[in-house]
């Protein structure tokens, strides 16, 4: 296991008495070396645990999160790694909407070998925001060794069971997006029919491009048919093109999830 590299970022609310506590103890990173699967593909995981009370953030984290950023630098035997991504929960603080972990994540990881009958050496970084009362840039290292056979890790397999359902299995027919300009970039409605997950839906909308700023949607619900308006600006505040195949759509509620992959012109 290794520990951190914290930088304070800045002061969100009054200080906490939560940062009376280590450095090394608000956030740490083990690696959990899982298992080959029978493809040669490995499956490994990374176990995010913060000090009680704080929260880490989801990939799309809302207007004051911190999206976690994956590097695997230093790696070998390794061709690529896909993360994967549970379901996250919904915060709200302060009437400001933010999605991810609380206490603690552990992300699956996929791992494409170079040469599937030897062992790999993951090596790298996640950088994350980690928050309570303020918020912190944080910096994990991790370094180890993954097993040519290695056994199935029960955190790696509920991590990885806890996911979101696809379009397909939740039973999401046709799904549009309407695209209109505005002053400094797109609006983007998108309709699609999806039984209720909970007493409320959380609509998240991406566009598939990192450059590209996505706000908070603006849902309405009539009787199974979603509807969420997002705006849209690229970061050079500059006219942009939009990919309707590239966009990405997540409904949460009642601790389940919903994940569609683009969407059709109106």
């Amino acid at each position: 296991m290794r520990m951190i590299t914290l930088i304070p970022l800045a002061l969100l609310a009054a200080p906490s008495a939560s940062l009376a506590l280590p450095l090394d103890k608000l956030a740490q990173v083990e690696v959990l070396p899982g298992w080959r699967a029978a493809n040669g593909d490995h499956i490994a995981g990374l176990r995010i645990t913060l000090a009680p009370g704080w929260k880490t953030y989801w990939r799309a984290p809302g207007d004051a999160g911190i999206p976690p950023i994956f590097s695997f630098t230093g790696s070998q035997n390794i061709q690529a790694v896909a993360p994967h991504w549970p379901v996250p929960e919904v915060f709200d603080s302060n009437g400001v909407q933010t999605i991810g972990y609380h206490d603690g994540v552990v992300f699956p990881l996929t791992v494409f070998s170079k040469t599937p009958d030897q062992p790999m050496q993951i090596s790298g970084r996640i950088d994350l925001g980690v928050c309570e009362e303020i918020c912190i840039p944080v910096s994990l290292d991790f370094d180890a060794t993954l097993p040519i056979s290695g056994t199935r890790d029960s955190a790696i397999t509920a991590a990885l069971v806890n996911r979101p359902l696809t379009q397909s299995e939740a039973g999401v027919g046709d799904v549009t997006c309407a695209i209109d300009p505005i002053h400094d970039g797109l609006r983007v409605t998108t309709k699609f029919d999806l039984a209720p997950l909970g007493s409320s839906d959380v609509v998240i909308v991406e566009a598939g491009d990192a450059n590209i700023w996505v706000s908070e949607a603006q849902t309405q619900r009539t009787g199974n048919q979603i509807s969420a308006t997002v705006d849209m600006v690229h970061n050079t505040e500059t006219a942009f093109g939009l990919d309707r195949s590239k966009i990405k759509i997540t409904v949460l509620g009642g601790h389940q999830a919903v994940e569609i992959h683009g969407c059709s012109s109106s």
